[in-house]
C-alpha cells in the first residue's frame, strides 16, 4: 500500500494563486516564496524545519509555514486559514493555493452557498516512516510534500459549519466529500482517506511526491 502513499473557478477569471498582488517578498526568498507572498491574502512565510533525529531524508525543500491562502469569494477576494499551520514544501503550498481556489471552493458554493473558509490539518512535515512504521521508506510528510485535512470549515460567525471527513454528517456533506477527493486526485499525485485503510480512516491524505511515472496518479 502507498503512503498517505475540477472545477473551473467561477466565471473564467484568473485564479488566485497567480493573480499579481503588491504584497512584499520576504527578502532573499524564492521565486515560489516571491509568487505566494505577492497574492493578497496569501499569509505565507519562510520557515526553518526542527531538526528530527538527523536523518538525511527528511529535507524540507524550500520550507514554508502555511497560515492562509487566498481563494476567490463571492464578493471578491477571501481566504481559507489553516489550523494548526503546517510547515510545508512551498511546492506544496502553492498546488494546495490552486487546488482550493479552482476545486474545493467552487464545490463548497456549489453544495453550501458558503465559502470555505478554514481547513482543520494535521501532518504537515514530521520526519517519519510510511504509515509510521518502524521500517520502510520515509514518509512524504517527512519532506513537506503532504498534508492530511481533517476538516473543512464553511462559512464565518454564528453561520459557519464543519464537514469533519470521518464523519459527515448527511448526503449533502457526503457528496461533497466526494467531490473533494476526486478533485484532489486530478491535483495531487496520491490521495488517500477513509475506506483506503486503518491509517487513513479518519482524514484526507494528499501529497504531491512523485512517482515512478511523473504521470501516474494513486486515488484511493
Amino acid at each position: 500500500m502507498p503512503d498517505e502513499a475540477g472545477k473551473a473557478g467561477a466565471g473564467g477569471a484568473e485564479p488566485a494563486s497567480t493573480r499579481a498582488g503588491d504584497a512584499p517578498a520576504p527578502a532573499g526568498s524564492s521565486p515560489c516564496l516571491s509568487a505566494l507572498a505577492a497574492i493578497p491574502g496569501n499569509r505565507v512565510a519562510p520557515a526553518t524545519p526542527t531538526p528530527q533525529h538527523g536523518d538525511a531524508a527528511c529535507r524540507v525543500i524550500d520550507p514554508v509555514r502555511v497560515e492562509a491562502l487566498a481563494i476567490r469569494g463571492v464578493g471578491g477576494g477571501a481566504t481559507v486559514s489553516f489550523e494548526p499551520p503546517p510547515l510545508l514544501s512551498c511546492a506544496m503550498a502553492r498546488t494546495l493555493a490552486d487546488w482550493l481556489d479552482r476545486s474545493v471552493q467552487p464545490l463548497a458554493r456549489g453544495y453550501f452557498e458558503r465559502d470555505l473558509t478554514a481547513l482543520r490539518v494535521g501532518g504537515g512535515h514530521e520526519c517519519r516512516r510510511r504509515n509510521r512504521a518502524t521500517a520502510g521508506p520515509v514518509s512524504e510528510h517527512a519532506t513537506g510534500q503532504a498534508l492530511d485535512i481533517f476538516a473543512f470549515r464553511l462559512g464565518n460567525g454564528g453561520t459557519a459549519s464543519q464537514v469533519v471527513v470521518e464523519t459527515p454528517s448527511g448526503l449533502v456533506q457526503n457528496r461533497f466529500l466526494d467531490a473533494v477527493r476526486q478533485s484532489a486526485c486530478g491535483a495531487f499525485m496520491t490521495t488517500l482517506g477513509p475506506g483506503s485503510d486503518a491509517a487513513h480512516a479518519n482524514h484526507l491524505h494528499v501529497d504531491i511526491q512523485e512517482r515512478r511515472s511523473r504521470a501516474s496518479r494513486f486515488c484511493q
